[in-house]
Parts: structure tokens; C-alpha cells; sequence
């Protein structure tokens, strides 16, 4: 038995929570924060100093395509989750689509856990399905342990993951309400978003500019209108994810005023790319909803600083370099590989840039999201919360290059961005799994249930 009162003390930071910003040191028993103090005297067999560097509650990406089972050869949780490790994520929530068979029902559920068990460097939660036809099988999903229901208002781009017409939505809603689970939408109208490509494609008109022109912001604004009307009136929870344009955030805003409970995301890359990025980098930055004008990015800035704008995820979305590439818009696959860079992308944009302060980022990439989604121990920087840590140096700045890139595929729009406060080490339940900006050690990822509600 050890003589000493904690297995790992992390000395001198700056502890950066949800609630505040302090210079502290953690002590951490069993994988967890035991205690939170200006200074600990004690000691322990293992120390890290963290003088001069910021400690983040590990970041949670509650919105990526991994692929797998099936369609491994476009990420694989190998190579997803090494990139996370390197971008300070350590609990990842996995779309049910991409995957092939996607994860509709309790028998692809179980394929996709035993493919993530054993090769997941970080934590992990899944989203099920929610499909014409599988209403029935929602049940055996959230007794699996699903975080929630995604659905797609729109064309999903695959084959074996249909879009939801109004019936099913509505039905969907209705007994994920029952089932205390919420419904996560993509939510574009498929009848505008459809006939307006169909009519460019038919005119020869497959450039950039129009494939934008074909997914206008007021698509994106009536789907989310409708997806708040069917929650409020099913009771059910609902998060509408990837939200592209202020006005959408402000619509969900609004319906959470008068007693909706409905929350969304935005994602980096509508953060800091606009239409004229798609324009200069091309294929690799194509995806839907697509890229704004700079002055919807700047009310997204304006919204996540005040609190507004609750939440950020990567909807990081890869592909072979082979499906990014070509002349046609409409035939490149619509998906952007960034999970890797989420962190200091917002600190270099959002912190430095705009001034939005730190606590403000950890809460919309951490605690917010283990709020949201009822992730036990995770997210927060208390006594009590799994050691999950993200520690950053805030003085260094460093350039994204290719082959420092962990996805399989090592493309991204981010290529060539300086950018401040890279991650230096990630700890998962205390466990160095990113040392020195190098992916340490096995995988240790677990699978993660949402917490019961509470009574009443």
C-alpha cells in the first residue's frame, strides 16, 4: 500500500474551469480530481509541473463520424481518436451514420462498441439513429446506453442513412421524450436544399458559388423553426447541431426563453471560414450547412462570448482525399476533417482575437456539453470529475502542417494556419495519453453512459 495521499499532484497551473481562473494544484486518486488547492504539500510518487501552462477540463467533441465498423478506410477510431488525444479532447460522442451498418439498432450498436473497445485512445458515447422504419428500435438503443437520437432533416449523403420525413420526426420526438433522451437534428429543408442543386446541376452551374447558392440560409432557419416546434409540443429534448448563421443560434435562444428545451452547436469551421475560404481552398472546405459570409461569422463570435451560442463540436467529417477532390461541388463529399485543431483554434480566434475569455471556451467545449448530454464525470475541473486535462502552453504558437496531422487522410483546411497554445499534454482519468504533443501509451478508452435524470 502507498505511503503517499495522492498518485499524481499536477503543480502550478493555471486552472482554467467554467467558473472561474485560478493558479492551483491537483491532486488525483483513481483516475480522479481529489483535490483542488493553492498549493498541496503533500506529495506524490508521481508530479507534473505546469508552471506557465493553462489546464483545460479535457475537451468533449460531442459531434464526430468515425466510420467504423464499415467504412474504417475513411478514419477508424485508431486514428480519430489519436487526433483528439493531440487536440486535448478526451470523451468523444459518435454519429450513427458513416458507420456501415449505422448504428439504427441494438445489433449495430454492438459492432460499433466492440470495434471502438481496445482501439480508442479517449472516452467515449454514442448517438443512435433515428430513421424512417427503426421507431420501434429506439427502446433497445437508449437501453444500450445512447447519449441521444440523430436525425437528418435533409439528403445525409448516405445511401443506408435516410432522411426523416415529418411523421417520423414527430413520432421519433415523441417517444425519445418518453425514453428521456434527446433528439440531435441536422436541420436543412430537404425540398429547398434538393430542387435547388437539381436546378444547378441541370444548368451546368456545379462551381463553388453555386453550390452555396443551393443551401441558402433560410433553409437551415425554417428546418430549425419546425424541429422547435414538433420538441415543444412532443416535450421532447432537442439539439440542433452544427448551427452555421446568428439568426439560427438566436431562433434557439429564443424557444429556450419560453420553456423549450432545446440547445445547439456551432463548429469552428463556421468560426473562422467564410464563402470566400470555400472559394480559395476548395473541396476540403466544402460542407453543409455550408460556409457563411464573414458577417454571419462574426455574429457567431459576438453569440458564443456572451453565452448565447452555448456550445462547440467539430462535426469533424473525413473522407479519402479521392471524394475532396474534382471540379463538381455538388459531387465532392461535403464533410471537414478538424477535430485535431478545435482548441487552438479557438484560443488563437476566439480568446487572443476577440477577447472571449478562457472560461468561456472551456464551458462551451467541456462543461456545457456534460451538462447537456448527462456525461458522468466528465467536462469540469471539480472535485469529484474524472482527471480528464487538456495542459496548453499559451506562449507558443506553432503551424498545422500535414504530417502532423493524425487522421488517416491528412487533409483539412486548417493546413498552414499559425496558431497559439498548442496542446502539450492530454490526461485521460489522469493517464498521460499526449506528452510533449506525442500520442502516448495503449488505448484506454472507455464507453460512456448518460446519467439517469433526476427523480421527478
Amino acid at each position: 500500500m502507498s505511503n503517499y495521499p495522492y498518485e499524481l499532484i499536477i503543480r502550478g497551473g493555471t486552472l482554467v474551469a467554467e467558473t472561474g481562473i485560478q493558479m492551483g494544484d491537483l491532486g488525483i486518486v483513481g483516475g480522479r480530481i481529489v483535490t483542488i488547492a493553492p498549493e498541496i504539500r503533500e506529495y506524490a510518487p508521481v508530479e507534473l509541473i505546469a508552471t506557465g501552462y493553462h489546464v483545460f477540463p479535457g475537451l468533449i467533441d460531442a459531434h464526430v463520424h468515425f466510420n467504423e465498423p464499415g467504412r474504417a478506410e475513411w478514419e477508424g477510431f485508431a486514428t480519430g481518436t489519436r487526433a483528439l488525444a493531440m487536440g486535448g479532447i478526451t470523451t468523444f460522442v459518435d454519429m450513427p451514420l458513416n458507420a456501415h451498418p449505422p448504428t439504427v439498432d441494438a445489433a449495430a450498436f454492438d459492432a460499433k462498441l466492440a470495434a471502438a473497445q481496445g482501439t480508442s485512445m479517449v472516452d467515449f458515447a454514442f448517438w443512435g439513429g433515428l430513421v424512417p422504419g427503426n421507431l420501434d428500435r429506439l427502446d433497445e438503443l437508449a437501453a444500450r446506453g445512447v447519449i441521444g437520437f440523430k436525425a437528418f432533416m435533409a439528403n445525409s449523403g448516405i445511401e443506408d442513412f435516410q432522411a426523416v420525413d415529418d411523421l417520423t420526426l414527430y413520432e421519433g420526438m415523441a417517444r425519445a421524450a418518453r425514453l428521456g433522451l434527446p433528439v440531435a437534428v441536422h436541420a436543412e429543408n430537404d425540398a429547398l436544399t434538393g430542387l435547388l442543386a437539381r436546378r444547378a446541376v441541370a444548368a451546368g452551374q456545379t462551381g463553388a458559388r453555386d453550390y452555396l447558392a443551393s443551401r441558402p440560409v433560410i433553409a437551415e432557419l425554417e428546418a430549425i423553426s419546425r424541429a422547435i416546434l414538433f420538441a415543444q409540443e412532443t416535450g421532447c429534448a432537442l439539439h440542433i447541431v452544427h448551427v452555421s448563421t446568428g439568426r439560427g443560434v438566436r431562433m434557439v435562444a429564443e424557444a429556450r426563453a419560453r420553456g423549450v428545451d432545446v440547445s445547439c452547436e456551432t463548429c469552428p469551421h463556421y468560426l473562422v471560414l467564410s464563402e470566400d475560404d470555400l472559394e480559395r481552398l476548395g473541396a476540403v472546405a466544402k460542407c453543409a450547412p455550408p460556409l457563411r459570409p464573414a458577417a454571419e461569422q462574426a455574429e457567431l463570435w459576438t453569440l458564443l462570448g456572451d453565452g448565447t451560442l452555448p456550445m462547440i463540436a467539430s462535426d469533424h467529417s473525413p473522407a479519402p482525399a479521392e471524394m475532396k477532390t474534382g471540379a463538381d461541388f455538388f459531387k465532392i463529399w461535403g464533410g471537414i476533417s478538424g477535430c485535431q485543431s478545435t482548441l487552438p483554434l479557438l484560443l488563437t480566434e476566439g480568446h487572443l482575437a476577440r477577447n472571449i475569455p478562457l472560461t468561456r471556451l472551456a464551458d462551451a467545449t467541456a462543461g456545457y456539453v456534460a451538462r447537456r448530454f448527462r456525461l458522468p464525470g466528465k467536462g469540469h475541473l471539480t472535485i469529484g470529475a474524472d482527471a480528464d486535462l487538456a495542459l496548453v502552453d499559451p506562449s507558443w504558437d506553432a503551424t498545422i502542417q500535414a504530417e502532423d496531422l493524425q487522421y488517416r487522410h491528412k487533409h483539412s483546411p486548417y493546413v498552414g494556419r499559425r496558431l497559439r497554445g498548442p496542446v502539450m499534454r492530454t490526461l485521460l482519468r489522469g493517464q498521460s495519453i499526449l506528452v510533449d504533443g506525442k500520442v502516448y501509451g495503449k488505448p484506454l478508452g472507455q464507453f460512456i453512459r448518460p446519467a439517469a435524470l433526476p427523480a421527478g
